[in-house]
C-alpha cells in the first residue's frame, strides 16, 4: 500500500479537507473535545482511504487501549480550531496532585485486593512478531446531530502488532463482516513506535513498578486538553490501559496508581455493555457532568469492562445518558494478524484426523 493510504503523511491536505467537510460546525456543548470525538466516527484517518473514504460513512474510533485518544485528538487538531495538547500539566501542583487524595479510602482498598488478585497471574510470553488479539463488544453514543444517540451494540476484534519499531500498520480491525488496516498515527509519517499512545505487552513491562513512580510518569505523558481536568484524563488513560494482555506487574501497579488519583471512589451499580455487573470503580468529571466506571468481576478480580455515562443534564442528552460501553470477551496472543485463537491446534487436530 502506498503512503497515501497509511493516514501518517503530513501532506494530505486533500484528505483532510474531506474529512473536515464531513464533520458538523464545532457547537456549544458542554461534552469535553476529547469524549466527544471518542464517540465520533473518526477512524478514517487510520483505515485505508483508496477503499474506504469514498465509499462508505467514517467508522467509529477504535477503543484507546488499541488506538489512544490521542488519535482522535490528533484529528481535531488537523480539522477544527482551539483545541491544545500538552505532555505535561502546568507545573509541579498537577504532577503531585495524586498524593493529596484523602477521601478514597474504600476504593483504594478495593483497587488493593483486585491488585493482589491479578499480580497472582501467570506472565504470559509475548513475541515482538506476534499480534494481541481482543474481541470485544462496544455501543457508543453518535453526538454528530447535536443530541446524543445511542448506536446499536457491536461485536469487534482487533489484532494489534506488537513489533515495537514505528510501523505504518498496527494490525487489523473486523466488525459488521469487514476487516480493515489499522494505520499509523495522523503526522506519524515514519510510522507509530511503541508507546503510550501503542501500547505494546513489552512497552507495558518497562512502565514502573512502584505506584508512585509510574502515576508520576503518567501525569507527565497523559495527553492534557486545555480546560479538562487532569486527573480524570490519567484515571481514563489507565483506564484505556488495562484488560487485556498485559504484565500482571503492570496492572497491578497501574490499578494501585489508579487508587492515589483523587475523587476516585467505589461504583457498586457498574455494568459492562453487555449487562455484567461486578465490583465498580469510578471517577466523576464534575467540570462536564460524566462518570467513568469500570467494572470487574466479583470471583477473580478480571477486568470485565467499562462505560461512561453523563450525571447531569446537558444540551445533547439528561443525566443517565450512557456515552460509551464495552465488555472484554476474549484475548489471547496470535502468531498472525486474522487468525483466531485456537486456529493453529484445530489446524493440528484437522491434520491428525
Amino acid at each position: 500500500m502506498n503512503d497515501k493510504a497509511t493516514g501518517a503523511s503530513p501532506e494530505r491536505h486533500g484528505d483532510r479537507d474531506e474529512i473536515a467537510r464531513l464533520l458538523p460546525a464545532p457547537a456549544d456543548w458542554d461534552l469535553p473535545r476529547e469524549q466527544h470525538l471518542r464517540h465520533k466516527d473518526l477512524l478514517m484517518h487510520h483505515m485505508d482511504h483508496d477503499q474506504v473514504t469514498r465509499t462508505r460513512p467514517a467508522r467509529r474510533l477504535l477503543r484507546p487501549a488499541v488506538l489512544a485518544p490521542a488519535t482522535a485528538l490528533a484529528l481535531a487538531c488537523a480539522v477544527t480550531a482551539g483545541i491544545t495538547l500538552t505532555g505535561s500539566d502546568r507545573g509541579p501542583a498537577g504532577t503531585a496532585s495524586h498524593r493529596a487524595a484523602t477521601d478514597m479510602q474504600p476504593a483504594a482498598a478495593l483497587l488493593d485486593r483486585i491488585s493482589d488478585a491479578t499480580e497472582t497471574r501467570t506472565d504470559p510470553t509475548v513475541r515482538d512478531d506476534q499480534f494481541v488479539y481482543t474481541r470485544e463488544k462496544l455501543q457508543g453514543a453518535d453526538l454528530t446531530s447535536g443530541k446524543a444517540v445511542l448506536d446499536p451494540l457491536v461485536e469487534r476484534e482487533v489484532w494489534a502488532a506488537q513489533d515495537p519499531r514505528p510501523l505504518r500498520k498496527l494490525g487489523l480491525m473486523r466488525e459488521d463482516g469487514e476487516t480493515l488496516p489499522i494505520n499509523a498515527e495522523l503526522g506519524d509519517t515514519n510510522g507509530t513506535p511503541a508507546g503510550i499512545n501503542r501500547p505494546t505487552y513489552h512497552w507495558l513491562s518497562s512502565l514502573p513498578a512502584d505506584p508512585d513512580k509510574l502515576l508520576t510518569y503518567l501525569y507527565a505523558k497523559t495527553p492534557h486538553p486545555e480546560g479538562r481536568e487532569r486527573d480524570q484524563a490519567v484515571f481514563e488513560q489507565i483506564g484505556s490501559l488495562v484488560g487485556g494482555v498485559m504484565p500482571p506487574r503492570t496492572a497491578a501497579a497501574l490499578y494501585r496508581a489508579a487508587a492515589k488519583i483523587p475523587g476516585v471512589t467505589p461504583a457498586p451499580q457498574a455494568r459492562d455493555a453487555i449487562g455484567r455487573k461486578g465490583l465498580g470503580i469510578a471517577r466523576d468529571d464534575t467540570r462536564y457532568g460524566l462518570r467513568t466506571e469500570w467494572v470487574f468481576d466479583k470471583k477473580d478480580f478480571s477486568f470485565l469492562g467499562s462505560r461512561t455515562y453523563l450525571t447531569k443534564d446537558a444540551s445533547y442528552a439528561k443525566a443517565g445518558a450512557l456515552l460509551s460501553s464495552e465488555a472484554e470477551l476474549e484475548h489471547a496472543v496470535v502468531d498472525a494478524a486474522g487468525r483466531q485463537p485456537g486456529d493453529a491446534q484445530r489446524a493440528q487436530d484437522e491434520r491428525q484426523d
